[in-house]
This record gives structure tokens, sequence and C-alpha cells, in this order.
């Protein structure tokens, strides 16, 4: 029976994993390791998608003809534990050192540009209605601001932008658990 109706409630945040896009996305139990965890995130998840239209249409209003000729999807969400290997990702020019017991990380130079692209994978677990899993594949766009406050923590917030993750254009993977047919009549067969 289908756990997920048009009746289900989302309710909740979930952890943010990236790991490097090597051409290939991998499967969930893959990139959902504790080492691919982009850190904890507060104020959730926030999937955007935007497609833009061409319309053409007569004088008189009498025929019209609308087409897309854009799409946009970007996943924002904001990271509460980071370290600097956290804006080595976040940051096409970082790099990153560890010498000594320092980790030292260099932003900027645009001649540093790794041109890489990482899978973001969002996780909302649910074990009532399903599990709800967002992929991406991009890079953060949006820069960054590090807010050092005597009273609040410094939350990095982060802006995926996706790039087509396969040759049929795909931006934006939506799984969502819904459960399996019990006794089906293929399974009595």
């Amino acid at each position: 029976m289908d756990k997920r109706t048009k009746q289900t409630i989302t309710l909740g945040s979930g952890n943010l994993y990236i790991d490097e896009y090597t051409g290939i996305i991998p499967e969930n139990q893959e990139i959902e390791k504790d080492i691919n965890l982009m850190g904890y995130i507060q104020g959730g998840a926030e999937l955007e998608y935007k497609p833009e239209f061409y319309t053409a249409e007569d004088d008189l209003g009498k025929v019209k003809k609308r087409i897309i000729t854009k799409e946009e999807a970007k996943l924002k969400s904001g990271v509460m534990t980071w370290n600097g290997e956290t804006l080595r990702k976040l940051s096409a020019t970082g790099r990153v050192t560890e010498k000594d017991g320092k980790r030292i990380v260099k932003i900027g130079g645009i001649d540093n540009n790794d041109n890489k692209n990482y899978v973001i994978h969002f996780v909302h677990k649910d074990s009532v209605d399903g599990d709800v899993r967002i992929t991406i594949v991009g890079q953060n766009t949006a820069g960054y601001t590090l807010s050092f406050a005597k009273d609040k923590e410094t939350v990095i917030d982060v802006e995926f932008e996706a790039v087509p993750s396969d040759d049929e254009g795909t931006l934006i993977i939506y799984e969502e658990e819904i459960g399996t047919i019990e006794n089906s009549e293929e399974e009595k067969a």
C-alpha cells in the first residue's frame, strides 16, 4: 500500500550529504555515509525549481503557443556544523592543506577554480510515511558569509545550483518511499 499519498504531511528537516561528482550518482547507501555528511543543518532545506517560458500570441489574442525555454533548480540550506573541508567544497577556488596539527584553507584566485561539481543529497527520514530524498548535481553559486556573533551560532547559508546530471538533462531526482503492495498477484504466482 502506498505510504505517501496526497494526504501525507511532510514534517521536519533532514541530513545533507555532499560528495564530488564523478559522472555517476552513487546509490543512497554510498552517499549516505558519515564521511559525506556536509554538517548538521539549521533551518531545513529548500528545493526551488523555476522554469522559463516563451509565449507566442497573435495581436487579437486568438491564438497562443507556449514553450519552455529554460529551467533552473537550486537546493538551499543552512549548515550549522562545518570545518575547513566544508569551506573547500563550498568554494570553487578553495584549497586545503594540513600540517603541524593545523588545517589551512585558502580561498580565492580565479586561476585556482577547480570546476568541480558535487552530488548534493538531502534525506528527510520519516518512519511513518516513508523517507524522501532529493539529489542534484551542482556547486555552491551563492558564496557565503561567516558571521561570528556572541549570542548566535555561525550558520553558512548555501545555495547549490543544479547542472544536468545525465543525457536527459535531469536537474532534480526526487525519491520517495511508497512501500510495497503485499500479496500482489505477481508474488502469488
